[in-house]
């Protein structure tokens, strides 16, 4: 770890200058996924690929070359984060290997390829940050990338929302182009859908549902601990506006599982005053744009007559007639194309078809590695910070796991890529925790391991009592003594039982 400060020539601190590492990566990747639209590609490949996926690619290769030295600084070992993304691209690979194997029509086999590179990118991004990133200090400066990112994406759905004004349209980069339409912009119940600079309304809700709680998390650190609070109050306020604006389900259900990981670990009085604050926020969304809070509740008190609802429900039978014929590994991520066969809207359905029930089962378990490692940091560390780090990334890493029943997420590359940072950095935050002085400490607290320790001892000693007790009661029945005295070798007792 690099100091933050060393002493000068008089002996006054002069700040140091910082080396790159892979949390500087992590940070240009954040800022790539969220202020460069994603309908931009690099010009002059055969494939679509947005610059998000190159520098992720990039991650891989730097990752790759520095497990082969000591001198960087880049941890090794096994870590939980780690093992579920190496589990998930093999998984991945096997899928590409089984659906290739046969004939693919042009379109699916493009697809195929299109869809491993982007899944080896982001794969890449999490394992590279889970050993790259060290440190509270450089975790804490990556996620703080994240949050202003996301919050220019918010910013501009906002404009897109309020006053017509798309400004994606001015961040048309050298050497990019447009993949398709530049602008995303959809209408619901008269009032428009921003995408900011994702590729869709719902994709930007939800990236700004799963930032929330990191911004919440940097304010109320501003006030426990000092240091900036009111910059992290802005990104709140917007991140939770641009949340509602998108008009989608995904983005209010994740804000709703966001605070049922958040303020149950509050203490009580921040508790109340989080529920006041929650209520209060609501009142003036209702008052700034009316009409607009009843929409989102209609979103679900009439789901039963919504369109895109019913198309979940057709997708559900379509996707029936597919799983029988190849359950296991799928049949073929990218292969089951929505403009041929349909939309989904629903991820784990989505890899259930496509990558099989192998593939389904290690997504889901990529999600609860996440979500292990942050609470794994939480229960083993005693700093307040880290402690509550730890139930902030858990609650963004739910996010997008819950949101994924409602779209389909792996299709959507900033809400793929956020996701899988989040869950680097969960894995970075535990290894943090390992390498504090001291070691980590149990998790169980010393008198319960004691206690536990005897029930055992007396359980072994019981289940050997039981055991020879037979013995003895043969020993009984036959007139002799008992093994106590028969363990005895010397010659004088051999003589004694002759006679």
């Amino acid at each position: 770890m690099i100091p933050d400060f060393v002493g000068g020539k008089a002996g006054t601190p002069v700040k140091a200058r910082s080396k790159a590492d892979g949390a500087t990566v992590a940070c240009v990747y954040a800022l790539a996924m969220t202020v460069i639209p994603a309908a931009l590609v690099i010009k002059g490949l055969p494939m679509s690929l947005a610059p998000g996926v190159a520098i992720g690619l990039a991650m891989g290769v730097l990752w790759f070359l520095a497990q082969m030295v000591t001198t960087l600084g880049v941890a090794k070992g096994r870590n939980a984060a780690r093992i579920a993304l190496f589990l998930f691209v093999c998984a991945q690979l096997a899928t590409y290997g089984y659906a290739t194997y046969g004939y693919l029509p042009p379109d699916e086999l493009s697809a195929a390829d299109r869809t491993l590179v982007t899944t080896m990118a982001v794969v890449a991004v999490g394992v590279a940050v889970t050993d790259g990133v060290r440190g509270l200090a450089r975790i804490d400066r990556v996620l703080k990338t994240m949050i202003v990112g996301a919050t220019f994406m918010a910013f501009v759905g906002i404009l897109q929302f309020m006053a017509g004004l798309d400004l994606t349209q001015y961040l048309m980069l050298p050497g990019l182009r447009a993949n398709g339409s530049l602008s995303y912009v959809l209408e619901r119940s008269n009032f428009r859908r921003p995408a900011g600079t994702a590729g869709h309304p719902i994709e930007f809700g939800v990236v700004c549902a799963m930032t929330v709680p990191l911004a919440l998390h940097y304010a109320l650190r501003g006030v426990d601990h000092g240091g900036q609070k009111k910059r992290w109050w802005l990104c709140l306020a917007i991140l939770a506006v641009a949340s509602m604006q998108s008009l989608s389900r995904s983005a209010v259900l994740g804000l709703a599982i966001a605070a049922i990981f958040i303020i149950p670990a509050m203490a009580p009085k921040r508790r109340i005053k989080a529920l006041w604050g929650i209520l209060g926020f609501m009142v003036a969304m209702r008052v700034m744009v009316p009409g607009l809070v009843g929409t989102l509740l209609s979103l679900f008190t009439s789901i039963s007559v919504d369109p895109s609802a019913e198309s979940r429900r057709r997708a559900v039978e379509r996707a029936g007639k597919e799983i029988p014929q190849h359950l296991w590994l799928g049949r073929g991520m990218g292969t089951y194309l929505p403009e041929k066969y349909g939309w989904l809207d629903n991820e784990y359905l989505g890899t259930l078809v496509q990558n099989g029930a192998i593939g389904l089962a290690l997504l889901i378990f990529i999600y609860l590695a996440g979500i292990y490692c942050a609470f794994r940091a939480r229960l083993a560390s005693k700093d307040p910070r880290i402690r509550d780090l730890g139930v902030t990334l858990a609650a963004c890493i739910a996010v997008p796991g819950i949101s994924s029943a409602t779209f389909d997420l792996l299709g959507f590359a900033v809400a793929t890529g956020y996701t899988f940072l989040l869950i680097g950095l969960a894995g970075a935050l535990w290894r943090t925790v390992q390498e504090q002085p001291g070691g980590i400490p149990p998790l169980l607290p010393p008198s319960t391991q004691r206690q536990r320790g005897l029930q055992r001892r007396q359980h072994r000693e019981s289940a050997g009592a039981g055991k020879d007790a037979p013995g003895d009661a043969r020993a009984a029945r036959s007139g002799r003594k008992g093994p106590a005295k028969r363990s005895g070798s010397g010659p004088s007792e051999k003589s004694e039982v002759r006679a």
